[in-house]
């Protein structure tokens, strides 16, 4: 059948994108009171079966046209052609077309009422599988004014609504007109949208004089002092300290304090200063302000893992990365590794995070390749080349000292084999966990010395009372925490002694990359840090030194994979972990290990959803006093799975990356579906059904809010944009529909098994 249009214009010709921002979709643009609900009639249509003519030329011709108006009816002697078409009833655009169809909404608080009274059962504020309401509410459609009505159902679309209500209502909106499409949108394409355009900017943060005395304020410690915002600058940063004492003079309801920190920075010092903790300063640059017609200074942005975080964390800042760069979020990316260059120029490290709790602990390190990437970047879109230079002249300056001063050298570095430790420098119990954290653990020190475990903390942290085991312990659990991966039993009571696979892979990339940089960018000699030049050959060899080193004490043949090597017991782990890949990320492993790794540890480790932290059989029993880690089985974390899919496409198993890739997409697509667009920090990759429920110590991040989800976890979100760049039109397909991996991958045909 062929339709015919009228010529007049509707009121909704001027209509945004339905799949605009929030801020144009929901802003005044579309501001129903100005426009759109006051113009909205019904539409109207022709509806004319296929016409058939003839001419004097050809009898047996008969082809489809279209006339302009009902006036184009013709009779015989108006035309050579003879027309025999049936006009039929005018019909309601509504019934013409359900692609394009419009909700209209003439109270978003009463349909928020009615929509969470009828399908949240639970009373989470959220609509889930879990609800057991009719999954069906009815809407009008804004050409009818409201009259006809079509079914909104099933969990995701009702989701979906409940989302774009709550959205529209935090716009100041009261009534609106939805596009159906927004509902019922394919959900790849609605989570990656919502990453690109709501999720960075909810994560992103930025130091400036509206958000400084918010951002600077610390909840985690319970101290007077603690409660007054605190900004503390490197002592060397005379304009950001008068910049900010700026700030601080100019708004004195915000009780900012501004300190310096000292030249040097000693264990002794940083617990001094626990009790008043303060937010670390970071890069800034000098911009020219129009207003005041001169140059003030500027901080570079950043992304942190989730929502309610405000400083810049360590290796997250790399998985973020990875995804913002696909995202041509040039600026971020970059603003990370210059914060990354300040930290290691004035705190020597790159942080856990900027707190002044964490300035003796640093994280993995990912410098090397997180600038080259950037530098790549800035080059492949026009910026200037000489500044991009002198970017990655900053950036490879910075890892080399972080190289010499952090991993490679003590206490990080043992002497006997050559590898490095996550080994950070501290005094006393961490500061910023909860109050009652290590509570147990201090317990039976406590009642030793006949006080409480109140008093006790007091007079350990002030080195009245000396307890060589506890101090183990917490050198132990610091370094768990510089590890990244807090907690696991992989880890705990020896992470201090351990030679890892994950630090020492990074760190051979460290080798090579130097070693490439050098060599290719920089003609083969570089002025380091301490005005000393660098060749290529050094790195080099360094590179080929920890190779051997790693084979030796890490290598395990007969299980086909690499494991932890503890220094002071000298033997391997026994715990599978799969920072194994990370080898191949690295380019350290060679081919037959790789094989050997794929043969054998892929098994180990791939789960329904993906790559496993680690093993059942290596984790051990669970049990009221022996809990879940959320770094072990049967949590997936996203470094591990990104890490693995390049690390594996490097050595030419590229289609089990994607079946990889596929799987942890999946439940992430499966959770996003039907747990009301939930993105969180880690998934239980053994289960289908509700993989982002957790049962471990500090929950999961992402998973508290109400009505819609805001900002997703930034480098869980990473992996899905960087995910999808593995898998082709045909997979991503399936992913739309939710199709559980054992079925993908059976469907696939004896003559393409690729997964593309």
């Amino acid at each position: 059948m062929n339709t015919i249009y009228h010529n007049r214009t509707s009121s909704a010709a001027s209509d945004v994108d339905p799949f605009s921002i929030p801020d144009v979709y929901y802003g005044p643009k579309t501001d129903p009171s100005r426009s759109r609900l006051n113009r909205v009639r019904t539409f109207s249509v022709h509806t004319v079966k296929p016409l058939k003519f003839s001419s004097s030329n050809n009898n047996n011709s008969s082809i489809s046209s279209a006339a302009t108006s009902s006036s184009s009816s013709t009779s015989s002697n108006s035309s050579p052609f003879n027309f025999n078409f049936k006009l039929k009833r005018r019909s309601s655009q509504d019934e013409r077309t359900v692609v394009n169809r419009k909700f209209l909404i003439t109270n978003i608080d009463a349909t928020l009422k009615q929509l969470l009274e009828n399908e949240d059962t639970d009373k989470n504020y959220q609509i889930t599988i879990e609800d057991t309401g009719p999954k069906v509410l009815k809407l009008g459609t804004a050409n009818s004014n409201g009259f006809n009505k079509f079914d909104i159902r099933g969990t995701y679309m009702l989701s979906n609504l409940l989302q774009e209500l709550t959205i529209a209502k935090r716009f100041g909106r009261v009534q609106m007109i939805l596009d159906e499409s927004r509902l019922n949108e394919n959900p790849v394409k609605r989570l990656t949208r919502m990453i690109r355009t709501q999720f960075w900017k909810a994560l992103t943060r930025q130091l400036d004089n509206n958000n400084i005395a918010a951002m600077a304020n610390d909840t985690k410690i319970d101290t007077p002092e603690a409660k007054l915002p605190r900004l503390y600058i490197p002592h060397s940063c005379h304009d950001q300290f008068q910049f900010f004492s700026e700030i601080a003079d100019s708004n004195p309801h915000f009780n900012l304090q501004v300190e310096y920190l000292p030249e040097f920075i000693t264990p002794e010092y940083v617990k001094s200063i626990n009790h008043k903790p303060g937010l670390l300063a970071l890069a800034m640059r000098k911009v020219y302000d129009p207003n005041t017609d001169s140059f003030t200074l500027k901080s570079w942005p950043y992304v942190v893992p989730g929502g309610r975080f405000n400083e810049l964390y360590g290796w997250d800042s790399y998985m973020i990365a990875l995804g913002l760069l696909i995202d041509n979020k040039i600026e971020l990316a970059r603003g990370m590794v210059e914060n990354f260059i300040f930290e290691i120029q004035h705190y020597g490290k790159i942080l856990n995070a900027n707190r002044s709790y964490y300035l003796c602990r640093s994280q993995p390190p990912f410098l090397t390749d997180m600038a080259i990437k950037v530098y790549h970047k800035l080059i492949e879109t026009g910026n200037d080349s000489i500044e991009s230079l002198d970017f990655l002249k900053r950036s490879l300056n910075a890892s080399i000292k972080e190289y010499n001063t952090v991993w490679c050298c003590a206490p990080r570095l043992d002497p006997k084999t050559g590898l490095s430790r996550y080994r950070p420098d501290g005094l006393g119990i961490p500061p910023e966990t909860e109050s009652t954290h290590f509570h147990s653990i201090l317990k039976p020190y406590a009642q030793k010395h006949n006080c409480s475990i109140d008093e006790f903390q007091s007079l350990y942290n002030s080195l009245k009372i000396h307890e060589p085991d506890l101090d183990e312990y917490f050198l132990n659990d610091r370094a768990v925490r510089e590890s990244g991966h807090d907690t696991s039993y992989r880890l705990e009571g020896r992470c201090a002694n351990l030679a890892t696979v994950d630090l020492n892979a990074l760190l051979y990339k460290y080798e090579i990359d130097i070693a490439t940089l050098i060599k290719n960018v920089f003609n083969d000699s570089f002025l380091n840090y301490e005005n000393k030049f660098e060749s290529s050959q050094i790195w080099l060899q360094r590179a080929q030194i920890r190779k051997t080193a790693m084979n030796k004490y890490l290598w395990n043949e007969s299980k086909g994979i690499f494991y932890d090597y503890d220094t002071i017991l000298e033997k391997q782990s026994d715990y599978d972990s799969a920072t194994t890949f990370w080898t191949m990320w690295s380019g350290q492993a060679s081919d037959h290990q790789a094989e050997l790794m794929v043969k054998h540890g892929i098994p180990m480790f791939e789960e329904l959803g993906g790559l496993v932290a680690g093993t059942e059989e290596s984790r051990g029993i669970i049990s009221v006093d022996r809990p879940n880690r959320q770094w072990d089985y049967p949590f997936g974390w996203a470094p591990h799975q990104m890490l693995a899919w390049v690390g594996l496409t490097k050595y030419g198993y590229a289609e089990v990356a994607r079946r990889l890739v596929y799987r942890w997409l999946y439940i992430m697509t499966k959770s996003f579906v039907d747990y009301n667009g939930i993105v969180v920090e880690k998934y239980n990759v053994t289960t289908g059904t509700d993989p982002h429920k957790v049962d471990a110590e500090y929950g999961n991040q992402g998973a508290d809010f109400k009505g819609v989800a805001t900002e997703g976890f930034g480098w869980v979100n990473a992996s899905y944009i960087f995910g999808l760049t593995f898998l082709g039109s045909h997979a991503q397909r399936a992913l739309g529909t939710c199709t559980s991996p054992d079925v993908f991958f059976s469907r696939l045909s004896a003559s393409n098994k690729s997964i593309n």
